[in-house]
This record gives structure tokens, sequence and C-alpha cells, in this order.
């Protein structure tokens, strides 16, 4: 029997128990492990401002090298570009939506100076280039959470990942959902990422069977950009890329908190050069103002030079 390792939200309980009924499919039994992670335990702060790596895989993480479960399933925007010593991801399964959207009004539906909900540095960086006179707040708790915020009244709107939505089967409070161009998402936003030992063992080679191709080489291209930037998941940096008539394009984007500075980068090739494009890009989002962002942001000791 394999234990899947799992946070205890109910987004996180989802996509675990998604993949254990894939892996039951495959005549694999499988058993669920629900693990806190410090991202967990911090309620009421912003999380761009207490640590911007593993704060929700690094307990879970822990779990699979002590072998106390065989696969952890995390949201890829999660997960650091660095795993640690031992550990690799094994399948990344197709993506869902991978788009922010909104959820209370359209986004041109909100008056002046309406309050925008998100705990994300990323999305409340680019709002406040779309719209700079709204009131853009900080917002934790899990998906449910947020969204009883809203309805309560503290909140205009929020800002959401589309996939975590439609997941949960509440596509239909989407207001509306932001296209790319306007609003560049986190890095693996909408894919799974399923973790075991590197150590070719069982659960390795079964999680195997969960991957999707197309979506692993358009990660690997966005993950790239973020690892020659040296982001975490909490930072203004988005990236996106896609696959379409045999060609890889990738999009990526920095954004200074305020909004006054925005640095955007594209190109476009052959998928199997994923990630020396996303290396390119991270480069140039460097060269053409992405440092001083960054910096401004993380100081100099954590900025790539």
């Amino acid at each position: 029997m394999l234990t899947i390792g799992s946070r205890g939200s109910k987004l996180a309980l989802w996509q675990a128990n998604w993949t254990k009924a894939r892996l039951e499919s495959l005549g694999h039994e499988c058993r669920l492990e629900i693990i806190q992670t410090t991202g967990d335990k911090i309620t009421d702060v912003a999380l761009s401002k207490v640590g911007t790596k593993g704060l929700f895989t690094k307990e879970i993480e822990e779990a699979l090298l002590d072998g106390r479960i065989d696969l952890a399933v995390h949201s890829l925007k999660d997960m650091p570009t660095e795993l640690p010593p031992g550990l690799t991801l094994a399948a990344i399964p197709e993506r869902e939506d991978p788009r922010d959207a909104i959820v209370g009004k359209k986004l041109w539906e909100l008056p002046q100076g309406a309050k925008l909900g998100t705990s994300s540095l990323r999305r409340a960086a680019q709002m406040r280039v779309i719209r700079p006179d709204m009131q853009i707040e900080n917002i934790r708790g899990n998906i449910d959470t947020r969204l009883r915020k809203l309805d309560e009244g503290q909140f205009d709107a929020i800002l959401l990942a589309a996939a975590g939505l439609r997941r949960l089967g509440w596509q239909a409070r989407i207001a509306e959902t932001l296209e790319v161009a306007d609003m560049c998402p986190a890095v693996g936003q909408g894919a799974l990422a399923v973790e075991t030992r590197a150590d070719g063992g069982q659960g390795q080679q079964i999680c195997r069977l969960l991957d999707h191709s197309v979506t692993r080489t358009c990660v690997t291209a966005e993950r790239a950009v973020l690892a020659r930037l040296g982001g975490g998941c909490q930072v203004p940096i988005g990236a996106h890329a896609s696959i379409a008539a045999g060609r890889l394009v990738l999009r990526a984007v920095v954004v200074s908190p305020d909004g006054s500075m925005v640095i955007k980068k594209s190109c476009e090739g052959v998928p199997a050069e994923a990630e020396a494009m996303g290396q390119r890009v991270g480069d140039a989002l460097l060269a053409e103002g992405g440092r001083e962002i960054l910096e401004s942001v993380y100081g100099s000791a954590s900025t790539p030079k």
C-alpha cells in the first residue's frame, strides 16, 4: 500500500484524493496521511512577509525523507525550484486552467476604490498596474474561508486561482477569468506535483505513470525562469508557457510591488529547449530591471548577480 502525504485543506485533500483515485485505477492501493505545514499554521500574516520557500512543503518533504509516506501531492506553484536532496518530482499530471480569476464582480464592473483581497504579491502588483484606483488588501485562509470573507462583505472582490475553484466545483463563483497577457500566472499554477524519493523505488516508478509530458515541458520552462530569478512561491514574478503547433511559447513578468515598474519578456522555441528558454528569459528580466525590483523586495543578498 502507498501512503500519500497531503495538507489538510479542502483543496489539498481534493488533489490528494484525485491522485489516490488515479493510482487505484491502475491497481495500487493507497491511504492518505494529513500533515500540517508551516504555511498552514501562519494565518494572520502576509505570506510574502514570512519567508518565500517551502512554506507549504517542508514538513511533508521531511515525512517523505523519513519514509513515513511514499509520495506527496502538492500544488506545483507552492514548490521551490530546488528540491531537497533525495527527492524528485515523479509526476506532473495534466494541468487545469492556469489563469487567475476574480470572484465577486468582473474587473471593470468594480467601482472606483473597490476593496480587492489577495494573499499574492504577484497578483497584487499586477492588479495595481491594471486598476491603480483599487484598495488591495491581504486575505489569508483556504479557498472556502476567503469566499466566506467575500460573502460577509469584507471585500468587494477577491482574486484566486481558477484551477482551485474549478477543482472544488465552485467555477460558478468566477465572475471573470483574467487573460495571461493581463495577469501572468504564478509559475506552475494549475498543475499538481507528485513528489517521491529519488531512489528508483516502487513509489517513484508507479507515480511516473501519472506524468503528462506537455505539462511537464511547459512548467519546466516556467520553473527555469523562477530559478534564474532566485524566487520562491511568494514573489512578484509570473511565468506561463504553452505549446501550440509544435512550438513552445513562454512569457514572464516581474512587477514592482507598487505596480510602478513592469518588466515583461517572452520567447518562442522548440519544446526540447524548455529549460534553456526559461533561463534566457530569466536573464533578460534581470538585465532589464528585474534585478532592481527583486532587490527592493528581498535585498541584494538573495538576488542573482
